[in-house]
């Protein structure tokens, strides 16, 4: 686990606000493998309760784990294709289950991500649904964005290169965050190729961003975290990259995830490429608190997580593609709210890892 990697790192791209020239800044430096260990069956939980597609995990200040879970089917039933399937399973401190809420929820459809604010309201982002729905903390929703389509709708069916963003409306939304004001920021992913912009009452206020691959354009934007200055970093999935703004939309500089990787590594799921790019592909994002906040990352294959300064520097890496425990079978959400504890929403394995990083300092 202490094996290091040399490597010439193309880290970060900063754009002037005003030309948008694009400098470039080239490190070499050691970037160490993190060690970690893997927490067995945190999860506590009768059989009856098994797990399908984990895609998303949040803890809450009392150290709850929320689990965004898709079983194999809501209704115990109906048809394979466009069935409504999504569970928000509460676990307590000690992995033991607390309770289930959103049962019956209109939004809930197929769910893509979970994250609580700063007062322990838990919010949820429907991609099949095409909302972002609220719960207090006593498991009540308070707020809805956006509007489930009534059955059929030709809006679900547009590709990103042919949607037109609508003021209110989202398109496949992916991940929600905050600033210090609590104004709400979703990138809204799969169909519009976009970050909107809501003040904390819900009012919709702006919004940026549009299908492409230029500095600023989006091709999925799959993930969105920011930081306590109010930067918004956004996973750019397709594109291979983080592009981070201010509140107002301006690009401020873009992150890259491209520590080598041996490409000839047979996939999880998947053909072998060797012509894949240096950059991988970001799949979920997480800053963490503390004096220091730190940009957690992680991608598909080679199935690594990254902890990243917030200028871009890859200060470490850990973890391989794979199903046993402590591997990872495509990350689609972290929680990095506690100090050396990663949450992991390890989606292909149908399971939530606890990893405790640099056990025994």
């Amino acid at each position: 686990m202490k094996r290091s990697l040399t490597v010439p790192l193309f880290f970060a791209f900063v754009f002037g606000v005003a030309s948008m020239r694009v400098g470039a800044e080239f490190a070499d430096y050691d970037i160490p493998q993190i060690p970690y260990q893997s927490v067995p069956n945190f999860l506590k939980y009768s059989p009856e309760m098994n797990l399908g597609e984990t895609l998303g995990v949040a803890v809450n200040s009392k150290g709850h784990v929320m689990v965004l879970n898709h079983p194999g089917s809501a209704n115990n039933g109906g048809p394979l294709y466009g069935n409504a399937t999504s569970q928000l399973l509460e676990f307590d401190d000690e992995g033991y289950f607390v309770r289930e809420i959103g049962q019956n929820v209109y939004g809930l459809g197929y769910s893509h991500s979970i994250r609580y604010d700063r007062y322990d309201n838990l919010w949820l982002v429907d991609k099949g649904a095409h909302t972002v729905i609220k719960f207090n903390p006593a498991g009540y929703v308070t707020m809805n964005l956006g509007r489930r389509p009534e059955g059929f709708d030709e809006f679900v069916h547009l590709e990103a290169e042919d949607a037109v963003a609508v003021d209110g409306f989202f398109g496949g939304p992916s991940d929600v965050t905050w600033d210090a004001d609590d104004n709400i920021y979703i990138s809204d992913g799969y169909i519009n190729s976009r970050v909107a912009k809501y003040d904390r009452n819900g009012d919709w206020v702006m919004s940026w961003g549009e299908y492409g691959s230029d500095p600023g354009q989006l091709d999925l934007p799959h993930s969105i975290d920011s930081d306590r200055d109010g930067n918004v970093y956004v996973a750019d999935r397709t594109n291979r990259r983080i592009q981070v703004f201010d509140t107002e939309g301006n690009l401020l500089r873009i992150l890259l995830l491209n520590a080598p990787f041996d490409k000839s590594m047979q996939p999880v799921l998947g053909n072998v490429n060797p012509d894949l790019p240096d950059e991988t592909q970001p799949w979920a994002i997480c800053i963490s608190p503390g004096e220091t906040e730190y940009l957690w990352a992680a991608d598909q294959h080679p199935g690594r997580i990254y902890k990243l300064s917030l200028d871009g520097r890859i200060l470490g890496v850990l973890g391989e593609s794979g199903k046993q425990l402590g591997q990872f079978n495509w990350i689609h959400g972290i929680d990095c709210s506690q100090e050396d504890v990663l949450y992991i929403a390890d989606l292909n394995n149908w399971r939530i890892q606890k990893l405790i990083l640099n056990p025994g300092e």
